[in-house]
């Protein structure tokens, strides 16, 4: 993957640990979150991914419990043809305002493969399963 700074003072995504799946994602700009509202918040970078890969972008574990922050779209997906500049949709569910500042870590990205299969329509019954079609809620709350 090759990661491109937009501006002199970008900052590159750091893995934290070396063996962590995601690397931190900083913040570029200085953004007010209020109470119950989301902003997009700007990155400074944009990133050339290798074939058949996506990122995935997903909330930082310590912004979501200790302040209510995460990610709206959440994972939010980045795909192999998009390299404009990588920005995180932040919503804030707690009742106070939050302060993004620039070089805070805002959110994770996860470089995955991904699988195309072709598509092929089918008008007859799908094999039976045991679930069937029970979806949300079918197992109990």
């Amino acid at each position: 993957m090759k990661i491109r700074l937009l501006y002199p003072d970008s900052t590159l995504p750091t893995y934290a640990h070396e063996t962590d799946s995601g690397m931190d994602l900083i913040a570029h700009e200085d953004v007010l979150i209020p109470p119950g509202e989301w902003r997009l918040i700007g990155t400074g970078i944009a990133i050339e991914l290798s074939p058949l890969t996506e990122a995935q972008i997903r909330p930082r574990s310590g912004l979501a419990s200790k302040h209510g922050i995460t990610v709206l779209n959440s994972p939010g997906t980045i795909d192999e043809g998009y390299q404009g500049e990588i920005k995180v949709i932040l919503i804030n569910h707690s009742s106070q305002p939050f302060d993004v500042t620039k070089g805070m870590r805002i959110a994770q990205m996860v470089i995955a493969p991904i699988v195309r299969p072709p598509i092929q329509v089918f008008r007859g019954e799908l094999v039976e399963t045991s679930r069937g079609n029970g979806g949300f809620g079918s197992t109990g709350v």
